[in-house]
């Protein structure tokens, strides 16, 4: 978010931008065959976004399900943007959304879409995958290794899961769990900030 704030009419603005290091470390071009390759680049995106310090030690892509072809990324941004709604799954949704012109991935014409994320969404990103349009979602983290740092993850059930395959979309968890994993330790070991307690 370079800016945010009410103008002379009283409306508001809210833009989304990612870190410089974004450029450097996030190759467009190449095609993600495999769930590993993946969850490998949103575990490299929290990373960077650790080793930075620009925001929390998760990160998201939105890719083309057939194609592998990567569509955006995002990263947590809660602290660097001041904006709680912020997480690496929201942004991720939100700037593929603006780059294919629509508010559903699932939109006529449009190829099928997955998020994957480092760790399990949270309860708000969840209920976001819902309304995004995407169709399959690949997670690395469990939402215990999150909440072993203190991250309050919200209510999230097995019932949560169950209501949104029941609506098409289907979840593998665990993908390189142990690499994710690290990123969230890497967070501890700098004592990064905890910003939902």
């Amino acid at each position: 978010m370079s800016g945010a704030g009410r103008d002379a009419g009283g409306a508001g603005e809210v833009r989304i931008a990612l870190p410089p290091w974004v450029a450097g470390a996030v190759d467009w071009e190449r095609r993600y065959g495999t769930d590993e390759e993946k969850v490998r680049l949103t575990v490299r995106l929290a990373q960077e976004n650790v080793e930075h310090g620009t925001g929390g030690p998760f990160g998201a892509a939105v890719l083309e399900s057939a194609t592998g072809r990567l569509v955006a990324v995002g990263m947590n941004s809660v602290v660097r943007l001041s904006n709680a709604v912020l997480h690496g799954e929201i942004v991720a949704v939100m700037l593929a959304q603006q780059q294919l012109g629509t508010f559903s991935l699932a939109a006529a014409g449009l190829p099928a879409h997955e998020l994957v994320t480092s760790c399990d969404p949270c309860a708000m990103c969840l209920g976001a995958i819902l309304w995004s349009g995407v169709k399959r979602v690949v997670c690395g983290a469990a939402r215990e290794d999150a909440t072993a740092l203190q991250f309050d993850e919200g209510p999230v059930f097995p019932a949560s899961y169950d209501y949104l395959r029941e609506r098409g979309i289907v979840f593998a968890r665990g993908v390189c769990r142990d690499e994710a994993r690290a990123v969230l330790e890497l967070y501890r070991r700098r004592s990064g900030v905890i910003y939902n307690p």
